[in-house]
């Protein structure tokens, strides 16, 4: 049974759909702006740079406070599992018919629960991608793909090394259609001159 509630808790804290609601408190809906995405970068295009942060922080708490929530229920691994359900949670928020981010900062957050050295290293990498190229996509499946050897790298245990294995993968599929974007030449690239 307290399995159970730290899976359901997991998804509930990592479904609270922050970009929208940042978007309603503005008046937009901004699952018709730009990419139609819910995640911190669509935000940081369409409302700018502080309410981009903002949701970004928030996103990045959603995954910490999940699993720290299901280990404290559960115990560790469930902890885990409930970070995982959260970036579920974000990716498919019930709220909003199951369309929302991509969960990249909310894996951050629960990267930053489990394994918080990786999670360090990993944002460096993430920042020099799209510092140079503009493109928070590249950046964020650059991260997924490095994730991994970085956490096995520093010794993290097989269900820490497993999620970060699993999360990777599922945010590269998330991105299918930025892929497709990046293919074609028509990925939006981050400009550093939005308002704030």
């Amino acid at each position: 049974m307290t399995e159970a509630l730290a899976l359901i808790i997991g998804y509930l804290i990592g479904s609270i759909p922050t970009g929208y609601l940042a978007g309603r408190i503005r008046g937009i809906d901004i699952r018709a702006i730009g990419s139609g995405s819910m995640g911190a970068t669509n935000v940081f295009r369409a409302m700018g740079a502080k309410v981009g942060a903002a949701v970004l922080a928030v996103d990045v708490l959603k995954g910490l406070a999940a699993v720290l929530a299901g280990g404290a229920i559960a115990g560790s691994t469930w902890g885990i599992l409930a970070g995982a359900l959260a970036m579920v949670g974000h990716a498919f928020p019930v709220w909003l018919r199951f369309k929302g981010g991509k969960g990249v900062a909310t894996g951050l957050g629960v990267v930053f629960g489990i394994v918080p050295l990786a999670a360090a290293l990993v944002i460096p990498v993430w920042v020099a991608i799209v510092y140079t190229t503009r493109l928070v996509s590249v950046a964020s499946i650059c991260a997924a793909l490095t994730l991994p050897a970085v956490a096995y790298t520093l010794g993290a245990d097989t269900p820490e090394t497993v999620f970060t294995v699993v999360a990777g993968i599922g945010v590269i599929a998330l991105h299918h259609k930025n892929i497709g974007r990046l293919a074609r030449g028509e990925e939006l690239a981050v400009s550093w001159g939005k308002r704030d």
